[in-house]
């Protein structure tokens, strides 16, 4: 096979930034600046990379909310952005509700306390696929022209902004709160939402809004007059959205599920994306029609697709490792501030007076998302892909932040059906950065690349990657492979592997985390002259005139450990694409830790919990990296290699359901009462097959389920006191096919016939979730 040769010439010139949005900055209690450069945000001139995960606090039991922030904190995430939905807290006029879950307070509080940062987006149009777009159904019979300056509707806005701004006094940046940010409105001037409760009569819309950018100035003043007071304020800026960037940050993002487009009747079939096709930000692109000069506002995101929910009419199991392809095609473009929508799922909650706050196209209760976190608090793999990135951006911030894109190639002219050419970009600075590469493609197949090589021309040199052979990269694998880059005094020609984190374990003794994507084979290129000594545990070393070139194992976790001629130790650690999957790193009690386990770590300053679906627990501990307190509590199974394994077993519960099945798509379903302190939440599986899934207690609708081909689950923590003495119900309304509504008859009557209903409940199983605590 003829190798294919990419060849590019790398712009070692230093890349230079400038204030911008200096409207738009503040300082903290402790006289730390927040600011912005063209590119990136800034604590005291500090680049800083920003990680924002949605979370709807409104949408989510609050005794629940401390472990959830913990596992988007653990996944990487240190900016949280939560809708404050009107219709959640004023559904009845005049009457505000901030209790339980609709506690905004606490939830900021608990943010503050767990180290993450906030961004409120207040409205008071979220959309979000909310009932009215969020917006409280007496507002359509109020005298006022909503999202615009007309005097009556401002004056309920007003009223609105300060009842959150009581909420959160004292929590804003500037009190050394977690605040940082505000939107203010959401797709003002390009989305609006039915007015629910005219749907199925005139089918009415909440309109995309009035008077332009002087409704953005005068919502500012509102949240100001009302204390919410922040650093910089927001607003989506895509699809012609109003965001004059003398007030706010426009905000940006990317879909490749497109549920909306079947509102269109003539829509049948989902069209393949331009999204996975990788752009320069600093300039007009797709998805990307800025009002401004995008060289002098950084590019930020707060919508890609973390996921994405089901319509009634589009129906779609999300591959997660579009989300992972999403991340890299953004930031590869120049984003140095990214944003999931959502990166956690939820539940829309009960309404007062309309039982159910959602939009009529998505189900009644289930927020899902298909996000990164579920909405029962599900580990998806998305979130173990984002995670390896989000610990890349973070620990390499002010060195990533500095480096820009370059495309090879002019891209916009690039159809996302060819999926033969290799989608590649850099992000360089001074001769040194990384390579972006994406073999992803939304609703097509992608094949994999072999027997690739990058030549990159440097001013002194040319760097080939790899230094012999080729490499591959397989179907839907996106990845981001370092070159040029100094380790700690070494020089790094370039790695086919991964980059993730790095330890500082003292002064003169480094260590580096890398992994290789799937179907790729490792390899390092080290300058020799730099190099007192050097070893690996599993693989392979040769070495040229200049230059080691290190290849690992292929199968397990292998260690390079490199001596310099200055005294530095410096460890590269390799790990397999499955290991970084379930590679975590943290620091507890003034060490740097790093384990690989399937479970879902949660670190505290006085304990360590680990929540998994199995009565086992398993950890693998790294070269030893784990402090002693960790493993008194463990007992030693096995050793092999690096990797010294611990296990830790409870008594395994068992949860016998009884059954009875009504028919072949009704069943109740009764348990028995499970101790709470047994376990940590029990997920109800159920395989069907049909149109819509519906659980009920005691005639009362607890969830619901658009079926798409995957499993439904439903978490039953919150329902195990009800379930100790009540049955649950389940029901799958059928798929009808040939179906007719016959009017013929000359009475007034209708009636409802098909040729087939399919409907079926296959099975259902409970899996219980455990935890394992640690404590200091």
């Amino acid at each position: 096979m003829n190798k294919k040769i990419e060849r590019v010439t790398v712009n070692t010139a230093k890349n230079t930034f400038k204030p911008a949005l200096t409207n738009l900055q503040g300082e903290n209690a402790k006289n730390e600046r927040l600011h912005f450069s063209n590119h990136f945000m800034m604590i005291d001139d500090q680049p800083t990379f920003g990680i924002c995960g949605e979370f709807h606090f409104s949408r989510y039991d609050c005794s629940k909310w401390k472990d959830e922030l913990l596992k988007m904190k653990m996944g990487g995430i240190t900016i949280v952005p939560t809708y404050v939905i009107w219709n959640h807290h004023e559904e009845v006029k005049e009457t505000f509700d901030w209790e339980g879950s609709k506690n905004l307070n606490r939830f900021v509080r608990l943010c503050q306390e767990l180290e993450l940062q906030c961004i409120l987006r207040i409205g008071p149009f979220a959309h979000g696929e909310v009932r009215n777009g969020g917006f409280p159904d007496w507002l359509y019979g109020e005298s006022c022209r909503v999202r615009s300056n007309d005097s009556n509707y401002l004056k309920l806005v007003k009223r609105l902004y300060e009842e959150i701004g009581n909420q959160v006094k004292g929590l804003m940046y500037s009190d050394d709160g977690p605040v940082i940010g505000i939107q203010l409105e959401n797709e003002f001037y390009h989305a609006g939402a039915p007015w629910e409760h005219t749907t199925g009569t005139s089918n009415e819309w909440v309109p995309g809004g009035e008077d332009g950018e002087a409704h953005i100035v005068r919502l500012k003043e509102i949240a100001n007059e009302a204390g919410l007071i922040t650093p910089f304020y927001t607003a989506t800026g895509w699809g012609g959205a109003v965001a004059p960037t003398s007030e706010v940050l426009p905000l940006w993002g990317g879909y490749a599920f497109w549920p909306w487009v079947f509102y269109d009747p003539n829509v049948t079939e989902h069209p393949v994306t331009p999204e996975y096709i990788y752009r320069n930000y600093n300039q007009p692109t797709y998805n990307f029609d800025p009002q401004y000069n995008p060289e002098e506002i950084p590019f930020a995101c707060c919508e890609m697709g973390g996921g994405m929910t089901v319509f009634y009419k589009y129906r779609f199991k999300l591959p997660y490792q579009s989300v992972e392809a999403m991340a890299n095609i953004k930031v590869a473009g120049g984003c140095n501030f990214v944003g999931y929508y959502v990166f956690h799922g939820s539940s829309n909650p009960k309404g007062k007076l309309t039982p159910y706050l959602n939009e009529h196209a998505t189900p009644k209760i289930s927020y899902d998302y298909q996000a990164p976190i579920g909405e029962f608090g599900q580990i998806r793999d998305s979130y173990k892909r984002l995670k390896r990135q989000h610990y890349f951006y973070k620990d390499f911030e002010e060195l990533f932040c500095e480096t820009t894109t370059y495309l090879p190639t002019n891209t916009d002219h690039m159809r996302p059906d060819d999926v033969e050419t290799l989608r590649y970009a850099l992000r360089v600075n001074e001769g040194r950065g990384f390579i972006f590469m994406n073999n992803y493609q939304d609703h097509l197949q992608s094949p994999a690349k072999h027997n690739l090589q990058f030549q990159l021309q440097l001013e002194e040199r040319t760097i080939a990657i790899p230094y012999e052979g080729g490499f591959s990269l397989e179907e839907d694998i996106s990845c981001i492979l370092p070159f040029n880059q100094n380790l700690s005094g070494v020089e790094l020609h370039y790695a086919t592997a991964q980059l993730l984190k790095k330890h500082e374990v003292s002064e003169m003794h480094h260590q580096y985390f890398f992994f290789y994507p799937f179907g790729m084979k490792p390899s390092f290129q080290l300058n020799k002259k730099q190099i007192a000594d050097i070893s690996c545990t599993e693989g392979e070393i040769k070495e040229d005139e200049d230059s080691w070139i290190i290849y690992p194992s292929e199968s397990n976790l292998s260690k390079v450990s490199i001596q310099t001629n200055a005294g530095m130790v410096i460890d590269l650690f390799t790990m397999t694409d499955e290991q970084s999957l379930d590679f975590w790193s943290f620091e507890w009690q003034g060490k740097q830790h790093a384990l690989l386990t399937d479970a879902t770590v949660l670190v505290e300053k006085d304990r360590i919990r680990f929540e998994t679906d199995s009565e086992t627990l398993k950890v693998s501990v790294i070269d030893g990296m784990v402090a002693t307190d960790l493993t008194t509590h463990l007992t030693e199974y096995s050793k092999e290699g690096l990797l010294t394994e611990y296990e830790w077993s409870k008594a395994k519960v068992q949860i016998t359901p009884i059954i009875d099945q009504v028919d072949e798509r009704r069943m109740t379903i009764s348990l028995p009462q499970i101790p709470d302190s047994h376990v940590k939440e029990v997920l109800l599986r159920i395989s069907y097959e049909g149109d819509i899934g519906y659980a009920f207690i005691s005639n009362e609708l607890v969830h619901d389920h658009f079926h798409n081909g995957d499993v439904w689950e439903i978490g039953l923590g919150h329902l195990l006191e009800r379930l100790s003495h009540e049955s649950l119900y389940l029901m799958i309304s059928p798929i009808k096919e040939g179906r007719e509504v016959k009017s013929d008859s000359p009475m007034a009557a209708r009636s409802e016939v098909a040729l087939k209903e399919i409907a079926a409940i296959h099975s259902v199983d409970l899996k219980p979730i455990y935890e394992f605590e640690i404590k200091r």
